[in-house]
């Protein structure tokens, strides 16, 4: 007993100078976050999401997002790099990016648009041929290129998630807490990219409104979605849409019928709550493997939302074994496809 006391308190020792004389690898803000929501009312705990049909399941890993074509063949981006297509259930590569492929859709031409972390904003035509649209705004190149939304004019809404953090340090960016995401255009008549907004805590998810009079836009780590103005008297300006949502949001889509769907990969948690607002401890834990950092809760879950703002509809799996840490919900005709960074499948479910 006394050799393993011992032990453990060479290993505390060693511990504590090691972070003693490592530097950190951020450099943190304190944020103190309002109290979460309560899973009540809309946001009854439910078994919805086990409803679901499983696409792929065991075949891909990490289908960020996912898109479908006018032939109802389903596409997914994997942590490999390669987008695949899933036909009356089997599963093809369509191609491999060479970098890791998150938001995805197609344009009104047949291409899938793909905003890939480490590549840029893509365009890949039917046929597979892979074309680079952007890489960088205003001469500051796109470190982690994220989640995208295409207007009935052509133009693509997109974001670049952290100019600081790349796609494996996503985790880095929460915990430093501050404001390096920027939402941009693209418009494919000049080539050209222009920023909308800057200064967003890890902007990810983007979608347009029904007449595509507003644009909005995830802040993951602030729990809320800005809304930017496009036309109207507000046009140019932006405000706090929803805020304080009961998870991390992550990728967002709108039907261009009223609703948006935000996937939320795992629920509020007190400890990463606490964590926020302590940037000492931040500063030593993001020295540590991270194998010792807090974990996401598994367990499924999205929410749909009216354009003011308002919670109208969650979807839950609570044992999170048939479909957990959700990162998108694609709204295609009578279903909801629901991607996710870190399991084997595609979810399909049918809300109409």
């Amino acid at each position: 007993m006394k050799k393993l006391l011992g032990l453990l308190a060479l290993i505390l020792v060693a511990t504590a100078a090691y972070l003693a004389v490592t530097p950190s690898p951020i450099e943190p803000l304190a944020w103190q976050p309002d109290p979460a929501p309560k899973m009540t009312g809309v946001l009854e705990p439910n078994d919805t999401l086990m409803k679901a049909e499983l696409l792929g399941k065991g075949q891909i890993h990490g289908p960020e997002d996912t898109a479908v074509d006018a032939q109802g063949r389903v596409y997914g981006g994997l942590h490999d790099g390669r987008i695949i297509r899933i036909t009356d259930g089997q599963v093809e590569t369509f191609v491999s990016t060479g970098g890791r492929p998150l938001g995805m859709d197609f344009d009104a031409q047949g291409n899938l648009i793909v905003a890939d972390a480490y590549k840029g904003l893509l365009s890949i035509d039917p046929a597979g041929k892979i074309s680079v649209l952007a890489t960088e705004a205003e001469g500051v190149p796109f470190a982690f290129t994220d989640d995208l939304d295409i207007a009935s004019d052509g133009r693509i809404y997109f974001t670049d998630a952290s100019s600081k953090f790349q796609q494996p340090d996503y985790l880095l960016d929460l915990l430093e807490g501050r404001p390096y995401g920027r939402l941009m255009v693209f418009d494919p008549a000049s080539g050209k990219t222009e920023v909308l907004l800057k200064d967003l805590y890890f902007a990810n998810g983007v979608a347009l409104s029904q007449h595509e009079d507003f644009v909005l836009v995830n802040e993951t780590y602030r729990y809320r979605i800005q809304r930017y103005w496009l036309k109207g008297d507000k046009a140019g300006s932006h405000e706090v849409f929803a805020d304080n949502l009961p998870g991390m949001p992550d990728n967002l889509q709108g039907d261009r019928a009223g609703t948006f769907w935000v996937a939320l990969p795992t629920p509020r948690k007190g400890d990463a709550d606490f964590l926020q607002n302590q940037p000492w401890i931040k500063a030593q834990l993001a020295k540590l493997p991270r194998a010792l950092w807090p974990k996401p809760a598994s367990y499924g879950l999205a929410i749909a939302l009216n354009e003011k703002g308002e919670i109208v509809q969650s979807l839950h799996d609570t044992s999170g074994t048939h479909l957990r840490m959700v990162t998108s919900v694609k709204p295609v005709g009578d279903y909801l496809y629901l991607g996710s960074l870190d399991n084997d499948r595609i979810g399909k479910l049918k809300i109409r």
